[in-house]
């Protein structure tokens, strides 16, 4: 199973990532990771991913999904409709990019903590923390086959 890809100090990364991405940030950020990718396309499973874990219902919008298939060395990033009516149309290429260089390297943790903080920097532009913001989302790590 894909989880038994990170160790658990490696998980706890990734989620400390996402706390400290979210805490400048009314944006959501979640991790899904999974062996295979079930569809062709990544985009395709990301966006079955992104609806499975219900991450269109955040209030604004702005949930962001850094979705990864880890043997087939695919990934993907995907925001939701409040993010994609206000960003340009190449918003994640920049996090995507800086993604990659690491997971080129063999470094998956570092790849992901450094895309999942630099999509909580990307939606602080569009998204500010408000002082009424609640956690919408988990911050855990999600697991397919």
């Amino acid at each position: 199973m894909a989880q038994d890809s990170f160790s658990e100090q490696d998980r706890k990364i990734i989620k400390g990532a996402i706390k400290e991405a979210e805490l400048n940030t009314s944006g959501e950020v979640r991790v899904h990771l999974e062996n295979h990718c079930r569809e062709e396309n990544v985009l395709d499973r990301a966006a079955q991913v992104f609806a499975m874990l219900k991450m269109h219902e955040t209030d604004l919008r702005n949930g962001v999904l850094i979705y990864m298939a880890i043997k087939d060395h695919k990934f993907a990033i995907i925001g939701d409709a409040g993010i994609n009516a206000k960003v340009e149309e190449d918003f994640w290429d920049i996090t995507k990019d800086k993604m990659t260089t690491h997971f080129r390297n063999g470094e998956l943790v570092e790849g992901l903590k450094i895309g999942i903080l630099c999509a909580g920097e990307r939606l602080s532009e569009f998204f500010p923390y408000q002082s009424n913001d609640s956690n919408e989302l988990s911050d855990d790590i999600s697991f397919g086959e």
